[in-house]
């Protein structure tokens, strides 16, 4: 092995990380690993050891060092939910949503996911890469070292394919790990509102086999809420994509419960999100067909809606991750520290459950809990180092980078300055 590719970090205060490679539910997602004076050492961005104490000086010759100085180190965060790939943005939205509007009402107007259709499909491919890969440097800031991306802004062919697109472009020249969600299912564009049918049949017919096909994602999502895309149409469009290989996520109870947690339940579904209207039959349908409840605490915190009862869902067995959302829209923030503090809060989770949150439970929300989400010798060494001693600083420092240096497998990827 050679020793360049070592990397070994010391005088580690706090070493604090969920165990397993599957989600934790129930009381097992507040049961953590919490090791003092520990160290780590990580061989071809693989961890390889965890131990307390001194470091054998076998370990440290010829490797990369670096002394925690006492800090705190956990996994690297996952974001499972956001959309990465847009153009433009809807600052112009503010007063309305100020005045109360509604969204399905802002929708309705040609606003919402409507206006951002419109201006990516008007924005180039370079371009979108350009935006969307700075957005990427700034996750990875924040201790970001893993990202779910959607398209959906597109909802015709060439510029759903452009979105997946530029998510493989930045897949290759980005630090933070991406994974590939198909959202065709995002809502009905202006030009199918009078044969939405037709737009349902373009989707399972020739774009979902064609998304699988090319590999351009791992899984199929659909927004399953009033005025979108009913339980009967997502299960049409979801069972399509099972057909096809791609996995299945949902978007659902965000507004109305109109049975796509249940749906998500029935259809083991990796992950079901934003689940605010959730109700008690589907979140046992949820845990009984061990999906993944993805919370998006921002989302709520920006447009001032009610949080998803995240601590029934724990109650039921159903594992939580946390999530930004980022969108131009409803949560124009991709800040996963400022949703970890909201999660804490608003939810009531503590803070050893808000850590499996943003991390073993949101990398099974992308099916990586297998090599991500935990510090443990196997898995991919993808960890943080925090400007603080313990968890509770963290959470209790809202507004805050806390950040102080990332490791993207076993490298280096970003040092605060």
């Amino acid at each position: 092995m050679s020793m360049a590719n070592r990397l070994v970090i010391s005088n580690i205060g706090l070493l604090a990380t969920p165990l397993g490679c599957t989600a934790a539910a129930g009381p097992d997602q507040g049961r953590i690993s919490q090791r003092s004076g520990a160290y780590l050492v990580a061989e071809e961005g693989v961890i390889t050891a965890l131990g307390n104490g001194q470091v054998p000086a076998d370990l440290l010759q010829g490797a990369r060092h670096i002394d925690a100085g006492g800090r705190l180190v956990t996994p690297g965060l996952v974001d499972a939910h956001t959309h990465l790939v847009f153009g433009g943005w809807r600052e112009h939205e503010l007063a309305m949503k100020r005045r109360g509007v509604p969204y399905l009402d802002i929708l309705a107007q040609g606003g919402g996911i409507l206006s951002t259709v419109r201006m990516t499909r008007q924005a180039s491919e370079d371009a979108l890469v350009q935006k969307a890969g700075a957005a990427l440097e700034e996750m990875l800031s924040l201790g970001v070292t893993t990202c779910e991306a959607k398209s959906g802004y597109g909802l015709d062919r060439q510029t759903e394919l452009k979105q997946l697109a530029v998510l493989r472009r930045l897949g290759r020249t980005q630090l933070v790990e991406l994974a590939a969600t198909y959202l065709g299912a995002h809502a009905v564009p202006e030009e199918y509102k009078a044969c939405r049918d037709e737009y349902i049949r373009l989707m399972t017919e020739e774009m979902i086999p064609l998304v699988a096909r090319e590999g351009l994602a791992e899984f199929c999502d659909v927004f399953c809420e009033t005025g979108v895309f009913t339980a009967s149409e997502s299960e049409q469009i979801l069972r399509a994509a099972l057909a096809h290989g791609l996995k299945v996520k949902i978007h659902t109870d965000e507004i109305d419960a109109i049975g796509g947690t249940e749906l998500a339940g029935a259809l083991s579904a990796v992950s079901a999100e934003h689940l605010i209207a959730a109700t008690d039959r589907g979140i046992a349908a949820l845990a009984k067909g061990g999906t993944v409840a993805v919370l998006l605490p921002a989302t709520s915190f920006y447009l001032g809606k009610p949080y998803a009862r995240a601590r029934d869902m724990i109650a039921a067995g159903v594992p939580v991750a946390v999530a930004s959302d980022f969108n131009p829209g409803s949560c124009p923030s991709l800040n996963l520290q400022l949703v970890m503090n909201l999660a804490c809060w608003n939810y009531r989770l503590t803070p050893e459950e808000v850590l499996t949150a943003a991390t073993l439970n949101a990398a099974a929300a992308i099916c990586r809990a297998d090599r991500l989400g935990s510090l443990e010798v196997g898995k991919q060494a993808d960890l943080v180092i925090w400007d603080a001693p313990d968890l509770d600083m963290i959470l209790y420092r809202f507004g805050s980078n806390l950040c102080r240096t990332v490791i993207k497998k076993g490298r280096v990827a970003h040092e605060k300055g």
